[in-house]
């Protein structure tokens, strides 16, 4: 709201002024929207880079004019740039709140996960062992059915691995989404004929 109405009293104030005293106003609003977009850049890079980069070519533009005194040019357009990095405040606020709700609703999931996989994990493991100690296979469970289950066992172990480092480093969106593989590639194993 202070930004609005600080914007709406210097677009006035620099309308007021002539062309010749424009340069202290266009050399401010330069500063002030350089100021506004360096406080938002790291937040930006991660959230809204697109939009950093057009406001960064905005900014460019109004920085080639300033430096050719095109002071008239800079007034003009010092609104417009203004709203557009107001804009990108908005947007990250947007994306961040998005992404704050997509990380919960993911250690939501990984709580479920956390239990699902390593009791399917188990329970193909004991399967697999059970059946590598019979001299022959049963009639419902074939060779290449077998070599499934078992190449689907390392498929499960190394995914489970990789997604709990994931959570443990913080990453519960990848961590989900291979613990989910993993799940997923346990509920195919499990389906095979002679393997539940």
């Amino acid at each position: 709201m202070k930004k609005s109405l600080f914007w709406s009293v210097l677009a006035l104030a620099l309308i007021v002024t002539g062309c010749a005293g424009q340069k202290e106003p266009a050399t401010q609003a330069v500063a002030q929207i350089e100021t506004s977009l360096s406080s938002l850049r790291a937040d930006a890079e991660q959230y809204a880079s697109e939009e950093l980069q057009q406001a960064d070519h905005a900014l460019a533009s109004l920085k080639e004019s300033l430096a050719n005194k095109d002071y008239k040019a800079v007034v003009a357009a010092a609104t417009s740039v203004s709203a557009q990095v107001s804009a990108l405040q908005q947007t990250i606020d947007t994306r961040r709140d998005e992404m704050e709700a997509a990380i919960s609703a993911a250690k939501e999931q990984w709580t479920a996960l956390s239990a699902d996989v390593p009791n399917m994990l188990s329970a193909i493991q004991t399967r697999i062992g059970t059946l590598s100690k019979m001299r022959t296979l049963p009639r419902n469970v074939s060779s290449a059915n077998f070599q499934n289950a078992k190449d689907g066992l390392e498929f499960i172990k190394n995914s489970w691995a990789e997604a709990t480092a994931d959570f443990d480093a913080g990453n519960a969106l990848d961590a989900v989404s291979k613990a989910q593989a993993a799940k997923d590639k346990g509920t195919e194993v499990l389906s095979l004929p002679g393997m539940s």
